[in-house]
């Protein structure tokens, strides 16, 4: 019998505004307390903030980011014969998005001195450009990954 808990899937609900499930996603990432029009107000304010400064979909640059920042390798902790190995697996699909969201909002909440949705706006920006923390977060993933491929028969 397995040891590990058994996991319950997340049903996300799609966002009235886009209609889409991957913003509804992102909103229940950003929520606290569940203070769900808060967030979502977070969400479409520095969507619009985008759209002022790129003229492009708030959406579009959205999902771009997401893309970019979805890591393909992460790293596992392995105990073999009394070591802890750092073993290199690839990210399945959903996994690859939590931890973008996940990347992406450690990254935004870090910069200071302006409102969330400001703060949110540029670290999309950022990201859909390959520049910023949350960028720089999946390419460390990445080299530690590369570091530790002579681990990867344990997998």
């Amino acid at each position: 019998m397995s040891r590990k808990n058994r996991v319950y899937r997340n049903f996300w609900k799609a966002d009235p505004k886009y209609n889409s499930i991957l913003v509804g996603r992102f909103v229940g990432h950003l929520m606290k307390r569940g203070k769900r029009s808060v967030a979502e107000e977070i969400v479409y304010e520095a969507f619009d903030i985008i759209h002022q400064r790129v003229k492009k979909g708030g959406l579009n640059v959205f999902e771009q980011a997401i893309k970019n920042v979805s890591p393909l390798m992460e790293l596992k902790g392995r105990r073999i014969g009394g070591a802890n190995y750092q073993v290199p697996v690839p990210v399945s699909g959903d996994r690859r998005i939590t931890l973008a969201m996940r990347w992406i909002l450690e990254a935004a909440r870090a910069r200071k001195g302006k409102k969330m949705s400001e703060k949110l706006a540029d670290e999309l920006l950022d990201a859909m450009n390959k520049t910023g923390a949350a960028i720089k977060k999946r390419e460390d993933t990445h080299r530690m990954a590369e570091a530790n491929k002579a681990f990867a028969h344990f997998a």
